[in-house]
């Protein structure tokens, strides 16, 4: 199985557009504090700085970031250009913009399209870049998003972004960014045992179009931004024993096999954790776990 072995490409690779990723890749929002946001305790830099640093020497070459990913003392950028630039050639830094943050750290009123160019503009300037690989558009609503997925299309025409993404979607939303420019992933929320109503429709169509389909809260539970870890049914654990695997490495393993195109993104700031997340890149289910596992899920609401 190679669970020994701390190699992000283990699990393959796929496609952004033109720019191949291993499909094991790293979350950067957990890098500012010991929970997300203003929560928890600010974590130490250089510590921060060393896991960075370490994922890419593993292979990761996709990274999952935003200008609003920052807590009191730290912004999850800024630590990514410190630890990594100059940028290795191979790297792709995905940034989402959308959700906007004020400076004392609370939420504020979403980013109206005409405003999007900026938030793109301060992820270029904060990662020390001259253009974005990859943007996602981060979605709150269930009905048109063709304003906002425009402008970012029109920053694309203007060679600021190179390929978009759309994150928190449903089939319908995909549907219409598809219709004004070409989507390369789709970020939204799927995990073993919590999977938003119409999340498989997305997964499927990802997965008929060639698009990556890149869960977030893969391994957390219902706590999601504040940290708190999943709690793990039997089978997860009884599988996990019989891998000699942890349950998080089965919760990750599970989403790989989900399909060819499914990418994982799991953070942390430690370092024991990175290297258990890019092993479980190697970690192999059979058919009868899987389908054990697939039965242990809830029907949530729908994206939005």
């Amino acid at each position: 199985m190679g669970l020994n072995s701390v190699a992000a490409g283990a699990a393959g690779t796929w496609e952004l557009g033109d720019l191949t990723v291993n499909r094991l890749g790293f979350g950067a929002m957990r890098l500012t504090g010991s929970a997300a946001f203003h929560l928890g305790v600010p974590r130490d830099r250089g510590r921060s700085i060393a896991v960075l640093r370490r994922a890419v020497e593993w292979g990761v070459n996709h990274i999952d970031t935003a200008a609003f990913y920052f807590s009191a003392l730290r912004s999850a950028n800024e630590l990514i250009n410190r630890a990594l630039a100059p940028y290795p050639d191979d790297l792709v830094i995905v940034p989402k913009v959308g959700p906007r943050r004020d400076e004392s750290g609370a939420w504020a009123t979403w980013a109206t399209p005409e405003e999007l160019r900026g938030q793109v503009e301060e992820n270029i300037r904060q990662l020390g870049l001259d253009h974005l690989d990859v943007v996602n558009l981060r979605v709150n609503r269930t009905g048109s998003i063709a304003e906002h997925f425009g402008a970012l299309a029109d920053l694309r025409e203007q060679g600021l972004v190179r390929h978009l993404g759309v994150s928190n979607v449903s089939a319908k939303q995909l549907a219409e960014a598809q219709g004004i420019a070409p989507v390369v992933c789709v970020q939204n929320r799927y995990g073993l045992d919590v999977r938003p109503a119409g999340s498989e429709e997305v997964l499927r169509v990802c997965g008929e179009q060639g698009i990556a389909f890149v869960p977030f809260f893969a391994i957390a539970g219902e706590g999601r931004e504040q940290g708190a870890s999943a709690t793990h049914d039997d089978a997860v654990t009884e599988i996990a024993r019989t891998h000699g695997a942890s349950p998080a490495q089965v919760r990750l393993a599970w989403t790989l096999q989900r399909g060819p195109h499914v990418l994982a993104i799991p953070g942390t700031g430690d370092p024991a954790h990175l290297a258990e997340n890019i092993a479980a890149g190697a970690l192999r289910l059979s058919g009868a776990e899987l389908a054990r596992l697939d039965s242990l899920h809830s029907v949530g609401c729908s994206p939005g």
